[in-house]
């Protein structure tokens, strides 16, 4: 696996890093091991200071981290100045509020006195996407960091210089040795990892197929494992929908990060009263937008990651259109050099048709058209994915009522949706299971560890649960 930083705007081969041999490996789960065994010992509250440091260096480099993601991935620099502040964010959050998550819960008990204590688990192997590169990053570990689980991480071969300027931010911060360490390797090497026994936790977030192979892996050693996955997620557009707020947000929804988002909108699902005027807000939306260099101000839609990504994505279109889809906006030809892709809009799209059950990477949106909301119901649910989703209709409250109707992980009622530290992420069927952020994201890789301590003698005339 060849670890590329490649321009996507012009092919630009700008870095190449050399891979880590296995010697590299075991020294870093040793020192992560190492750190494990001092950790687990130590409140989580020690581990806040450094925490914030972190949070404060990638503020203090935030442009300068942005422009890496704009070079590295495509994506625009407000984009990328925005991934970095949420980012920082993010590692706030859980210095502020990680250890309070972890106190101890007592339980009343016949048996004495109860808790339930909160204790890291080992080292944990991350794999993570392209698409934000700091943002994964940091969703798993600020909280494996306060919660005290060392980390190793592999990242996405064409993210390289994100993934490093991510391990001198936790360096200069004055993390200590074994905390975390970025790891240049294939998928020969993650599997080892993790069949080692001192680690003891994988989390990816990725394609389905990686899922599948990870998450095999990680049973088949005994290890705890949490996916996030792709989305094919629904946009429901209810009768009494307010089409001037879906008009604000209808084309940030689809093209925001080029499209490549696991929760962006990706089916619009309208019922016959709307389905027009929103089907004409999206081509709007997208003729507006302007597809260029993602360092300058005026470019409102960046190149996708990859050439190879635009390769792919235009394959889909054309199978979608060969199947009998309809072409309502773009081109099943995509000339424009490097990885730079017209925006594309598919109405039509039968059960039988190969994008029904896909996802599309990019800027390409499907419009649907349905007689109700019960109808709207069931189409969003027929998917094999369950991310996210967006319901906007008049009344919140009734809006709310569908929202809950939907088979995803989260839904969002008249808003797009999108991402806070406080807000658990994560999906059920094929976008795989388990949730980042929030109180949730850090009992992932936690031991729940029950004491009780009895006081009294043991009277064995009552066994009731046990020697009560």
């Amino acid at each position: 696996m060849s670890y590329q930083t490649i321009n996507p705007f012009n092919d630009e081969v700008i870095q190449t890093f050399d891979n880590h041999d296995d010697a590299y490996v075991e020294k870093a789960i040793a020192e992560g091991h190492a750190l494990y065994k001092k950790w687990r010992n130590d409140p989580a509250s020690s581990r806040a200071e450094i925490l914030n440091k972190i949070a404060d260096l990638m503020e203090e480099d935030a442009d300068h981290l942005a422009k890496v993601l704009t070079i590295e991935m495509g994506k625009r620099f407000v984009e990328a100045q925005g991934e970095v502040a949420l980012s920082v964010s993010i590692a706030r959050y859980y210095a502020k509020n990680g250890a309070d998550f972890l106190k101890p819960e007592p339980i009343k008990s016949l048996m004495g006195d109860a808790q339930v204590i909160s204790r890291p688990t080992g080292v944990l192997m991350m794999v993570e996407p392209w698409n934000f590169p700091y943002y994964q990053i940091i969703r798993v570990f600020a909280p494996n960091y306060i919660a005290g689980n060392p980390m190793l991480l592999k990242h996405a071969s064409n993210t390289p210089m994100a993934a490093s300027e991510f391990e001198k931010i936790v360096e200069r911060a004055g993390a200590p040795t074994g905390a975390f360490a970025n790891l240049f390797i294939d998928y020969d090497q993650v599997n080892k990892i993790i069949a080692d026994d001192r680690v003891q936790g994988v989390a990816l977030t990725g394609s389905e197929r990686a899922g599948q192979l990870i998450a095999a892996e990680a049973g088949k050693n005994m290890k705890q494992s949490s996916l996030e996955l792709g989305g094919s997620d629904p946009f429901i557009v209810l009768d009494d929908a307010d089409l001037s707020e879906i008009k604000k947000i209808i084309g940030g929804a689809r093209l925001y990060n080029a499209g490549q988002v696991c929760t962006s909108s990706k089916r619009f699902i309208v019922t016959e009263k709307n389905y027009d005027a929103v089907l004409t807000m999206l081509k709007d939306a997208f003729a507006e937008a302007k597809l260029g260099d993602p360092l300058l101000e005026d470019t409102t839609l960046a190149p996708l990651s990859t050439s190879k990504a635009k390769k792919n994505l235009t394959k889909q279109v054309k199978a979608a259109v060969d199947a009998g889809a309809t072409l309502e906006y773009g081109s099943v030809v995509q000339d424009k050099p490097a990885a730079l892709f017209d925006p594309v809009i598919l109405t039509g799209i039968t059960k039988d048709n190969p994008a029904y059950y896909q996802e599309f990477f990019g800027p390409v949106g499907q419009v649907y058209k349905v007689k109700d909301e019960e109808e709207a119901i069931t189409l969003a649910n027929d998917s094999n994915y369950g991310l996210s989703g967006v319901v906007f209709g008049g009344s919140p409250e009734h809006a709310t009522e569908v929202a809950s109707r939907i088979e995803t992980g989260a839904v969002y009622v008249n808003s797009f949706g999108g991402t806070l530290p406080e807000l658990p992420f994560g999906g059920v069927k094929n976008s795989g299971y388990g949730r980042e952020l929030g109180r949730f994201g850090i009992e992932t890789f936690v031991n729940k560890e029950l004491i009780v301590t009895k006081k009294e003698p043991i009277d064995l005339d009552n066994a009731f649960g046990g020697f009560v």
